[in-house]
């Protein structure tokens, strides 16, 4: 990171993360990664919480096909690619530092197919990293200065991931398009966007992102039928499977709920945040 890069402040709309059942988030405060660091991060994000005591707030987010570092005041984790939902316990009072790398960061940090990190999360090795982000905060998790420090550690340290190899950029670019796109709804668009072969395509997703070209699609599908069902107004459920691409209701319910363990409507009728 270059030295006269501010850590910058985003809130962006997280249509990932589900709250938990009561529609509880704690306050997250979420940070742009510097210029020179864009095709390594997507985002820093850092929650800080203070339960009443015996109360466990369990947080549901429908991962992004990428690895996570995860830093705490209790643990540090590297937290791999997540092919269902993903669930975190909070009690107590704490916080936790979170990188949301590229796709491109994710084969080094695996030392390997990120395949093997599917559904895995192991200790975080650098204790360098995990010390100097521990140190940043101390003992004042809101203070926007230190949350920045923090943040500022972990840019150290990832920098040398630089520069991203030209596979890992175009792994980046394979994931922008099927996120960005609602109109990608087949692998074959992505086959014939980056003039690949369908076996080329899964092999390399398999190789650097640890999920199918498939799961692209469909995560993509959930995270805009989980936006579209938090909308005030009850949504006509047949209407956005239709928009989403699905055949009918029936297959987009069943793919909601294989997911999330709940059919749209239940989702769509809990409370808000």
């Amino acid at each position: 990171m270059s030295g006269d890069h501010e850590v910058r402040r985003i809130d962006p709309t997280e249509r990932a993360h589900l709250l938990d059942a009561s529609g509880y988030t704690p306050p997250i405060h979420r940070f742009a990664p510097s210029p020179e660091l864009a095709s390594v991060v997507r985002r820093y994000w850092m929650p800080v919480w203070a339960l009443p005591e015996g109360k466990v707030s369990v947080q549901r987010v429908l991962q992004y096909p990428v690895c996570l570092l995860v830093v705490s005041h209790e643990y540090a984790l590297l937290v791999g690619p997540s092919s269902g939902l993903s669930t975190t316990e909070l009690h107590g009072s704490g916080w936790a530092l979170g990188t949301m790398l590229q796709p491109a960061a994710g084969l080094a940090l695996a030392g390997g197919p990120v395949d093997r990190l599917t559904d895995a999360t192991v200790p975080l090795a650098d204790t360098d990293l995990v010390a100097g982000i521990r140190s940043a905060i101390g003992e004042d998790p809101l203070d926007p200065q230190r949350q920045r420090a923090a943040v500022a550690v972990v840019e150290e340290s990832l920098a040398g991931l630089l520069p991203v190899d030209e596979e890992g950029l175009l792994v980046n670019a394979i994931v922008e398009y099927v996120e960005g796109d609602p109109e990608v709804q087949r692998v074959g668009q992505v086959c014939e966007k980056f003039a690949l072969t369908e076996r080329t395509l899964q092999r390399l997703t398999a190789r650097r992102i640890g999920l199918s070209p498939k799961w692209l699609v469909q995560r993509r599908r959930l995270h805009e039928a989980a936006e579209r069902l938090r909308e005030e107004a009850r949504p006509d459920l047949a209407r956005v499977a239709a928009d989403l691409g699905y055949a009918d209701q029936a297959h987009f319910g069943r793919d909601f709920r294989a997911v999330t363990g709940l059919t749209p409507g239940e989702f769509a009728a809990e409370p808000r945040a």
